[in-house]
């Protein structure tokens, strides 16, 4: 990471920490409101935990992180060396993370820049590490953004969900669809469009659906260079196979990331989440 310039997101961009660590990239969590208690995503609650409490139809809710939070964060970034921070977050349409962020802003020691990606997990990473890895060669402020910008404008993300109940209770999506798709009995593909979660495409059979799913990755990345991610809730071996059939079929294909979400993502999809993320170098 620069000295200069520093790069804050959060926990919904599930950055494996390894990557998150060689570019110093901090991460600010939102909360996971389990049997009264609210929980830091990634810390205190687990994938597993999120799953047996969904499975028993326990109320799950989740919180964006306070200005308060974020206003600590950018002061110890700050403290560490920091002249400006780009602070690059979930779809605003997904989460209040981002005015969060933007409160906090406002009362920095430095400047910072507060950016609605339009994205979530790795779709957000990938954004997080561009804008990284151009401050490390020296980038300001303004130049880590507009690579940041640049890179949510290319990525794609698409979703299988077994069931569309857990958005509709989370409200990220319309009931009339979610009713559709439960008295049809079909299987929702979705993507990410404007920053919104849209279905895509409805298939009869989750073998189907998964099949579909793959084939229109590869039609996305086509035979440029392209970071893919493989996400999953309660979902690994299927996570894994669809992986290794794309590594197969994307011939542009640079890196390769197989993750289950977090407890954040995870309350509002559901055991059996298959998401690609497609992100153009």
């Amino acid at each position: 990471m620069s000295r200069h310039v520093a790069i804050v997101t959060d926990s919904t961009a599930y950055l494996p920490p390894r990557m998150r660590e060689r570019h110093g990239i901090t991460s600010v969590p939102l909360t996971v409101v389990l049997g009264g208690r609210a929980l830091d995503e990634g810390t205190e609650i687990s994938t597993r935990s999120l799953v047996q409490a969904l499975q028993k139809r326990r109320s799950v809710t989740t919180s964006r992180p306070s200005p308060q939070l974020f206003a600590e964060t950018y002061r110890k970034v700050a403290a560490s060396g920091a002249t400006g921070i780009v602070s690059l977050h979930l779809s605003g349409e997904l989460s209040g993370t981002y005015d969060a962020a933007v409160c906090a802003a406002r009362e920095a020691p430095v400047p910072v820049r507060v950016v609605d990606t339009g994205m979530v997990a790795m779709a957000l990473g990938f954004c997080a590490v561009t804008a990284a890895e151009t401050a490390e060669s020296g980038g300001t402020v303004d130049e880590a953004v507009t690579a940041a910008e640049k890179r949510a404008a290319g990525t794609a993300a698409y979703f299988y969900v077994d069931t569309l109940d857990y958005l509709r209770r989370g409200g990220r999506i319309g009931t009339a669809q979610a009713l559709l798709g439960s008295a049809l009995a079909v299987k929702p593909l979705l993507q990410l469009e404007g920053g919104r979660i849209e279905p895509l495409e409805k298939v009869r059979t989750a073998s189907k659906a998964i099949a579909r799913l793959e084939e229109i990755v590869a039609e996305r990345a086509g035979g440029a260079p392209v970071d893919v991610a493989v996400h999953h809730l309660a979902a690994a071996d299927r996570a894994s196979a669809l992986a290794e059939r794309l590594r197969a079929r994307v011939p542009g294909l640079a890196d390769l990331h197989v993750s289950e979400v977090g407890a954040v993502i995870g309350a509002h999809t559901g055991p059996g989440l298959l998401g690609v993320v497609v992100s153009p170098r």
